[in-house]
């Protein structure tokens, strides 16, 4: 693709083919063709495509500059464009693999819509963690002069920020970095762990167990903290007895289920929908239900998983659509008075069938 700009007018010359009435593709259109079938300069042209309101142009010169446009089906080239203003219409999506999990995916799902709404296109490139496709990816963007960069991960972790972005006006989505001033959008942990205790408590139960992951992250620290709050309000001292680590895995949830079961908890969080469901699993063959016996909340709200099973699962929802919609929102207008430079999205409770009330 060739894109130039015109050195007397500010415009772009563009690449996009002349479709022609039977579907074929005609030579390229470019700014002179217009001139010349408008019978004006290429620097004119280019004043009334970009809307100079500085430029003294006729009426009637204008609208025969549009006719042309009109009857050439000229269309701009953006990128050619881009090098004119130094901005463009686009954002860049950066991500590890969210693009081919089935519930991170909502983080692109969001940041499109908005970006849409917002007037802007989304660029994505999932580079699955591979660091030549990342720099070729944000080498690609700085050439589209891109508004801003999202950069996101599949989970809630620390990352180490490519060099590159640096200087650019970049927003951490899902991830964040300590040694970096950059804004962060990711799950309100915390009150997520607050909002799913409180889902058993609201309920009655006051012996609830909390099944923890093994893998350090804010997940691990900000649930259990939040957790932990949730009973300080309603009164509870903490039993540690309660409070079980696990593989954020099915099988990790199927390797506690004996530990839960023997300190008599009413109620569990479980830190995933995964966990939740292995657990299920082995308490059934212990012969214990949910809820009748033992009431189960998830976290993440994983639908193929959590709506599915039996009874369908009441859980905490990591909210990614949310996610990559705020990110858009801090690429295009960032806010400020932030604690930490992070932004922090609710995560809901979801309230389907696996909790029963205690008398």
């Amino acid at each position: 693709m060739r894109a130039s700009a015109e050195s007397n007018g500010g415009g772009a010359d563009d690449d996009a083919a002349q479709v022609m009435g039977d579907g074929r593709h005609a030579r390229h259109v470019t700014l002179k063709d217009v001139a010349e079938l408008a019978g004006v300069s290429v620097s004119t042209v280019s004043l009334v495509m970009n809307e100079k309101k500085n430029a003294r142009i006729a009426v009637k010169t204008q609208e025969r500059v549009n006719r042309a446009i009109r009857e050439l089906h000229y269309r701009p080239n953006a990128l050619a464009q881009n090098l004119v203003t130094g901005t463009s219409k686009f954002i860049g999506l950066l991500t590890d693999s969210i693009a081919t999990t089935p519930f991170a995916g909502q983080i692109i799902h969001g940041a499109q819509d908005r970006a849409w709404k917002q007037g802007y296109v989304l660029l994505i490139v999932n580079t699955e963690g591979n660091e030549d496709i990342e720099r070729q990816a944000i080498r690609m963007f700085l050439e589209y002069k891109v508004h801003g960069i999202l950069y996101s991960t599949w989970y809630h972790h620390e990352i180490t920020l490519p060099q590159s972005l640096k200087d650019m006006n970049t927003v951490l989505v899902n991830c964040y970095s300590d040694t970096e001033n950059l804004i962060s959008v990711v799950p309100d942990e915390f009150n997520g762990g607050r909002t799913a205790a409180k889902m058993l408590l609201e309920q009655g139960h006051r012996r609830v167990a909390f099944i923890n992951t093994t893998v350090e992250s804010p997940a691990r620290t900000g649930r259990l903290a939040g957790y932990r709050r949730a009973l300080a309000e309603q009164g509870i001292a903490e039993d540690p007895s309660l409070i079980v680590d696990a593989e954020p895995t099915q099988e990790g949830g199927r390797a506690v289920a004996e530990v839960i079961r023997a300190s008599g908890a009413t109620g569990v969080c479980c830190h995933n929908d995964r966990v939740a469901m292995g657990l299920y699993d082995a308490l059934r063959n212990r012969g214990i239900m949910v809820p009748s016996d033992i009431s189960v909340v998830g976290f993440d709200d994983q639908e193929v998983i959590a709506a599915h099973m039996l009874p369908p699962l009441s859980t905490v929802a990591l909210p990614h659509y949310e996610l990559g919609a705020s990110g858009v929102d801090a690429v295009l207008a960032p806010p400020v008075h932030l604690d930490d430079h992070r932004v922090l999205i609710a995560c809901p409770a979801v309230h389907r069938e696996s909790i029963s009330a205690l008398d």
